[in-house]
């Protein structure tokens, strides 16, 4: 009876102690679960801090830096200009006192005046511009991101010539403005997206008949009427922060706007675009501040060879800072066209 009574003890005891021991591995295994869940809840609400201040921050802080943009004046490759190009055998010969300049913006534009091909027929105009392919590399290098092809001189050789220019444009990445192989494409607004700031450009000539643009299965330049202009505004407006239209048009050699050209350019910046930027006259028309946005009427020539005026050899640069998604500073920056064909800074003119 005594062992069994001493058995019984010994096993209680033993029990005891198990269910101790149990008992302290569970309050620990508790306590370090519990702080694993508040570190995991810590942390969770550091993350979740984080992402509200990037959900919330302000979209401006993004784009600290000012965008800069940069438009020329009517670049001809052809002629005298083609000519030099050949004898020098380097593409890059008209743009070697300017490149630096046209490569340090973040954007540069500038409008073509002859189509590049070997192909074509000339279609009798009395000055017909075509240049060799192998110009458009100097256009690549020089650091052109868009042209304009709406103009007055990219029919000279017709279709195909036409055709071949929007081919090896978009070959070298440089886009090609104002004309397409149907009216979508011609006419449709085309975007660039430059750090948090998206931009929509379009581009027309006035200076074509109607049965010279694009058709919907048919290649041509863009249709000038402003009812579409306005159309394409709307369209680019609803994906684009700031809307830039390119034109050709006025008259060659008149140092200021027509009354034509003011009351479109008006109608256009009415209608939602915030700049436009104008060739064709070969001189330097007034720039214009107008309802919040820009014009400048002309920009004169840029790559040209008529040396036989001092207006003809003075161009400008159109120089545009955007910051915060708009435009802080339009300027006009003066060149001057050497007896090479080449455009450089003058030095003289910005003193």
């Amino acid at each position: 009876m005594a062992f069994r009574k001493t058995l019984f003890l010994s096993v209680i005891a033993v029990c005891g102690f198990a269910l101790f021991f149990l008992l302290r591995n569970w309050q620990e295994n508790f306590a370090n679960l519990n702080n694993l869940v508040q570190g995991q809840n810590f942390v969770s609400a550091n993350i979740s801090n984080q992402l509200a201040q990037i959900s919330f921050a302000d979209p401006s802080a993004l784009n600290s830096k000012p965008i800069t943009l940069i438009f020329a004046g009517d670049i001809m490759l052809s002629r005298a200009v083609g000519q030099k190009i050949q004898k020098t055998k380097d593409s890059n010969f008209p743009f070697l006192k300017i490149a630096e300049t046209i490569r340090s913006a973040d954007f540069a534009f500038a409008n073509l005046e002859n189509p590049i091909s070997d192909r074509g027929a000339n279609q009798g105009s009395i000055y017909s511009f075509r240049a060799d392919p192998e110009t458009a590399i100097g256009l690549e290098s020089a650091g052109f991101d868009a042209v304009s092809v709406a103009n007055n001189h990219i029919w000279d050789w017709g279709s195909k010539a036409l055709l071949d220019t929007i081919n090896i444009l978009n070959e070298l990445d440089i886009i090609p403005l104002g004309a397409g192989e149907n009216f979508e494409s011609a006419n449709a607004p085309r975007f660039f997206t430059i750090h948090n700031t998206r931009l929509a450009f379009l581009a027309f000539t006035t200076l074509y008949p109607k049965s010279l643009e694009a058709g919907t299965n048919s290649i041509g330049i863009s249709d000038p009427d402003p009812e579409n202009i306005r159309h394409q505004i709307a369209i680019a407006k609803t994906k684009a922060d700031l809307v830039i239209v390119s034109l050709h048009w006025g008259e060659e050699y008149q140092a200021h706007s027509n009354q034509t050209q003011q009351k479109l350019a008006r109608e256009i910046i009415d209608a939602g675009a915030n700049l436009v930027i104008g060739h064709h006259p070969h001189v330097i028309q007034e720039v214009e501040e107008y309802h919040g946005g820009y014009i400048f009427y002309s920009l004169g020539n840029f790559v040209f060879d008529q040396n036989f005026s001092e207006a003809t050899r003075r161009g400008a640069l159109a120089q545009i800072k955007i910051k915060n998604r708009r435009i802080i500073s339009a300027e006009s920056i003066p060149v001057h066209i050497n007896d090479q064909f080449q455009p450089e800074i003058h030095a003289l003119l910005t003193k």
